[in-house]
């Protein structure tokens, strides 16, 4: 009989933000697929569980998920974990995914925290319909045309990006987009968690010059929602 393929979330930044099912699919599976083994390492550690552990990243994913594909047609449960919050989303996964369901392998999700569903919660802006852009293109062209795709998306938009080039993302966000209300939530869950409501000019001046740390989640307004912060420090109604 086959193996299992258990999708498992784990926090986000805050260890207690975990299920009581993710904690059993871990403590269950044969074997843990993982980005990073040091950061699942802490993860297990702090919850007393003692796995094997395998790295599966963006550089090693094809001949990696030949591998796990074997172990699951042998019979073994493997519990697939991203560092933080839901696996396959802006992380590796899907094609492992689609090898299972090809091989006839019961894949299964262990839903919970996801930084995408967090910020867009906190953020002020609509909520009943949004798109998801996960990290944009590193090559300036490629980016410049995928932002001008937002020019009449009226769906409110979420975007993953990295401190180095926060930045830089909001200087094209504005530059093209022009002055639309945006909230910046950085290091959620975390101690250290900072979450501003403003504009894009507004986000660009509180940016600028700042060594900015952590991961960060850009929730922006869509075409249908453009008015801009009222100076008050809080977003305008929608």
């Amino acid at each position: 009989m086959n193996g299992i393929l258990y999708l498992v979330s784990t926090p986000i930044g805050n260890l207690e933000d975990i299920t009581f099912r993710a904690l059993r699919a871990l403590k269950e599976a044969d074997l843990i697929a993982c980005e990073d083994t040091r950061i699942t390492s802490r993860l297990l550690a702090h919850y007393q569980i003692q796995k094997p552990l395998i790295s599966y990243f963006e550089h090693n994913k094809e001949y990696r998920a030949k591998q796990l594909i074997q172990l699951l047609l042998s019979g073994k449960n493997v519990a697939l974990v991203s560092n933080a919050g839901a696996p396959l989303i802006s992380d590796p996964g899907y094609e492992l995914t689609r090898l299972c369901i090809a091989q006839g392998i019961r894949i299964t999700a262990v839903p919970g925290a996801t930084a995408l569903v967090t910020a867009l919660s906190v953020s002020g802006l609509p909520t009943d319909s949004f798109v998801f852009e996960g990290f944009l293109p590193l090559k300036p062209s490629k980016r410049k045309k995928r932002i001008e795709h937002f020019l009449n998306e009226e769906r409110t938009i979420i975007i993953y990006e990295s401190p180095h080039r926060i930045y830089k993302t909001l200087s094209v966000l504005y530059e093209i987009l022009g002055n639309r209300p945006v909230t910046v939530c950085r290091e959620m869950t975390k101690f250290h968690e900072e979450i501003k409501y403003g504009s894009l000019a507004e986000m660009l001046e509180w940016v600028k010059g700042k060594k900015i740390r952590g991961e960060i989640t850009v929730v922006l307004s869509g075409s249908r929602s453009m008015p801009v912060n009222n100076g008050s420090g809080r977003l305008p109604p929608c």
